[in-house]
């Protein structure tokens, strides 16, 4: 849950402004369809069905039951426009240093380019990141993701790594 962040929080945006807050089991339907809207998202398995609602319920709860991890949403007019997990990683490299991960960046695709992702990027930066003593900031984007590595590049992140996964057999 991240005990060290004041939530929820008003977020500027050119939409208005937005509410960063944690998210909680109700908010569960508004996260399904914002990784659902998302094409490369869906094509991974997260298309919103009802029959994955289950695995869903499991990883948010373990989410908010890690004080290393949080699910944000941002609430514009009482609707879910963004969401964001944020991890805490302990770390020896870089003399001890704490890296905050950002994941599940996603914003509704009719509320892109109007600052919301933006603004949530920014307060990981100003706000998140020092409260939680990271010194680091660290997220991966999917190498399809063009449009998102101009978004990260523009808001100062540098494609500094190249990131490996290896897929596993589901259990």
């Amino acid at each position: 849950m991240l005990s060290g962040l004041a939530l929820p929080v008003d977020l500027p945006t050119r939409a208005g402004v937005v509410t960063l807050r944690t998210a909680g089991t109700e908010d569960l339907d508004a996260l399904m369809a914002l990784l659902s809207d998302d094409p490369i998202s869906a094509a991974r398995g997260d298309s919103g069905l009802e029959e994955n609602r289950p695995a869903y319920a499991r990883a948010l709860e373990r989410i908010a039951a890690d004080p290393a991890n949080a699910q944000l949403v941002a609430v514009s007019h009482r609707r879910i426009v963004g969401t964001m997990q944020l991890t805490v990683i302990p770390g020896l490299a870089r003399a001890g240093a704490d890296r905050l991960q950002v994941e599940t960046v996603r914003v509704a695709s009719d509320c892109r380019s109007s600052g919301i992702g933006a603004a949530m990027m920014r307060w990981v930066a100003d706000v998140a990141a020092p409260a939680l003593g990271a010194t680091l900031i660290q997220l991966t984007s999917d190498a399809a993701r063009a449009d998102a590595h101009r978004f990260y590049e523009r808001l100062g992140y540098t494609p500094s790594h190249v990131g490996f996964k290896l897929r596993m057999p589901s259990a």
